[in-house]
């Protein structure tokens, strides 16, 4: 690739095109957090920069859930009488102030604006395709064509440590297939923990390959190493050529680590970046990798020590799920961690405290993969995929309805109960959360409707609320203290807003289904459920979700304040951003026996976080 090839996504059209679509989306979701105030002007609202000078003018609907539905091509810009391009860089800078922004975040979150943007001029170079094929394409077609990533965040796709090369090798939209390094770590550092019935040295030749692991034991070898000394460290290439080469020199100086050069198998990069799916053998398992690029308020690495716990976290809650009646009758599924290793670096360990990025730079996780569970006829896709809107303004769950024959509020009711029921029976039978946003959950279909739901990346976004619940001591870390009344937000913010919020605008706004119908089916489904397990009465009073308002719990507004790391790890419910309330679109519904009161649900923190 020539040095200007790198950059011919880049043009002057596409890049007016990005920055049309980022603003809109910022201006949507900075009002929805109540950082801006649109004012209304005629047919048009009107947003003005902080010095009063600048105005931003568009056309928008709004919606349940203080939501915000923006037209980008009426969005206009004017400054002393003079029409000007769209800058979303500028619209972050002409609004600093309003959006809380610090000397040292400011620069730092345009870098992240810019990115997002540049990423976004690469999409709108592929070939547009229109959301009913997209629908009906296979599960990592789905996966790379998705254009938005989180529906909530503005700068989400920021990926500071990528170069344009590494953009284009890695990102998960190029579908650029990747050979993941290989390192071989000595047992003295390094820990190999895995799942019941999972022993090292068979899972990983059946990973590797015979054939591989024999390469790479013979590179051992060739250097007067013993193998049976060292444990296998798969490592994202990224992560090899620009941290592991230099902080973690003097390890391979020492022959602590050794490089054994790229595994054979070819993966494609999921949403999450730094997860990857085996292309060559499909049935084989993900592979989660240390990753040192900071993307939504995060550096995303992999914690050695949170890598011991894994496996028995997940087999912990696979027993769970398979042993409820409930989550078995909704077909809920999940995809277990069911081996990892971590690699911990004596020196960073001393100077750094547990949550720190540089205990963070050498660990993977092996994750099943879905599709050997697929029955005939059925097929994967990420629930991301349901808020994709193509070029033509057509959504991916409105195509999918199309495709069912369904109407639409019955095909909603089936969705609903694959993933709205399980989550609330989680919660209320074992005050369990999920972090259920898009990227998390992976839907499977059959003839465009949803027959079940997968839930993944367990072990770290999950939380068990119950401070009496018994847990088994390598789960005892999921335990988190959280405030009766603040426990719903898992639902009413992670669902409802960051979700539900964006799948109900976009059907209303195709035509396919009101929002007075999608809300009432909601309701509809959370009835439903409470009335198949009457013994759970007390809780439904306790935790009342048809109450008229529940906090805003904001995402942006965690970002614009730190987006190094936008959440204190050891107090991650005391960071969260508040800003006053929402109606609950579902309040006001069919009265419930259990019901005797309707009180205000207080602010509180959410589960809500970024893809990761």
């Amino acid at each position: 690739m020539s040095l200007a090839d790198a950059v011919a996504h880049l043009s002057p059209e596409r890049w007016e095109k990005a920055n049309r679509l980022l603003i809109r989306k910022a201006l949507a979701e900075f009002a929805h957090e109540r950082l801006i105030t649109p004012q209304p002007q005629g047919d048009r609202f009107v947003v003005r920069s902080d010095d009063g000078l600048t105005r931003y003018t568009f056309r928008a609907v709004r919606r349940a859930l203080d939501h915000w539905q923006i037209d980008a091509g009426s969005v206009t810009r004017h400054r002393e009488g003079a029409e000007l391009p769209l800058s979303a860089s500028d619209f972050v800078t002409e609004l600093r102030t309003s959006l809380g922004l610090s000397d040292e975040v400011l620069p730092v979150y345009l870098e992240e604006i810019t990115s997002t943007l540049s990423g976004t001029c690469y999409k709108l170079a592929r070939p547009q395709i229109p959301s009913a094929e997209l629908a009906r394409s296979g599960f990592q077609d789905i996966e790379t064509g998705m254009t938005e990533g989180h529906p909530c965040f503005v700068a989400n796709n920021g990926r500071l440590g990528f170069g344009v090369h590494d953009y284009l090798s890695y990102a998960p939209e190029t579908a650029n297939p990747v050979r993941l390094v290989w390192l071989a770590a000595h047992r003295s550092r390094a820990a190999f923990t895995a799942g019941a019935g999972i022993e090292y040295e068979s899972f990983v030749r059946q990973e590797l390959g015979e054939r591989t692991v024999e390469r790479f034991h013979g590179v051992l070898r060739e250097r007067g190493l013993d193998p049976a000394d060292h444990l296998l460290i798969p490592v994202h290439p990224w992560q090899w050529w620009n941290k592991l080469t230099v902080t973690f020199a003097a390890e391979v100086a020492r022959g602590h680590l050794v490089c054994l050069g790229e595994g054979e198998d070819e993966y494609l990069a999921q949403q999450s970046v730094r997860t990857f799916f085996n292309r060559s053998h499909p049935g084989k398992h993900y592979v989660k990798t240390a990753l040192s690029v900071l993307n939504m308020g995060f550096m995303r690495g992999l914690s050695a020590a949170y890598m011991e716990a894994t496996p028995a976290i997940n087999d912990w809650l696979a027993r769970l799920v398979e042993g409820d009646p409930v989550l078995r009758s909704t077909g809920l599924s999940v995809i277990r961690e069911r081996a990892a290793v971590g690699y911990r670096h004596p020196e960073y360990e001393k100077a750094t405290d547990r949550h720190s990025p540089y205990r963070k730079m050498l660990a993977a996780l092996w994750r099943e993969s879905p599709v050997p569970s697929l029955e005939d006829g059925e097929s994967l896709a990420t629930m991301a995929c349901l808020l994709h809107v193509d070029h033509e303004g057509a959504s991916v769950a409105g195509a999918l309805i199309e495709r069912s024959g369904l109407a639409p509020t019955e095909w909603l009711r089936r969705y609903l109960r694959a993933y709205l029921t399980p989550l609330l029976h989680s919660f209320y039978a074992y005050d369990l959360v999920f972090m259920p946003h898009g990227e998390n959950v992976i839907l499977v279909l059959k003839d465009g409707v949803v027959r079940r739901a997968v839930f993944k990346d367990i072990a770290e976004e999950i939380a068990v609320m119950d401070p009496e619940a018994v847990l088994p001591p390598a789960v005892e870390r999921l335990r988190v203290r959280v405030p009766e009344d603040n426990r719903l937000l898992s639902i009413f913010t992670d669902v409802f807003d960051c979700f539900f919020r964006f799948l109900a605008a976009n059907l209303a706004g195709e035509g396919i289904l009101a929002e007075d119908d999608f809300w009432a089916t909601v309701a509809g489904a959370v009835r439903a459920y409470q009335e198949s397990v009457p013994e759970l009465a007390d809780k439904f009073e306790r935790y009342d979700l048809f109450a008229p308002e529940f906090a805003l719990s904001c995402l942006n507004r965690l970002q614009l304040r730190d987006n190094r790391q936008m959440v204190d790890l050891a107090d991650p419910a005391g960071a969260l951003q508040l800003a006053g309330t929402l109606k609950n679109p579902i309040a006001g519904g069919t009265i419930t026996p259990w019901r005797k009161s309707s009180r205000r649900t207080a602010p509180g923190p959410s589960t809500a976080m970024p893809f990761g």
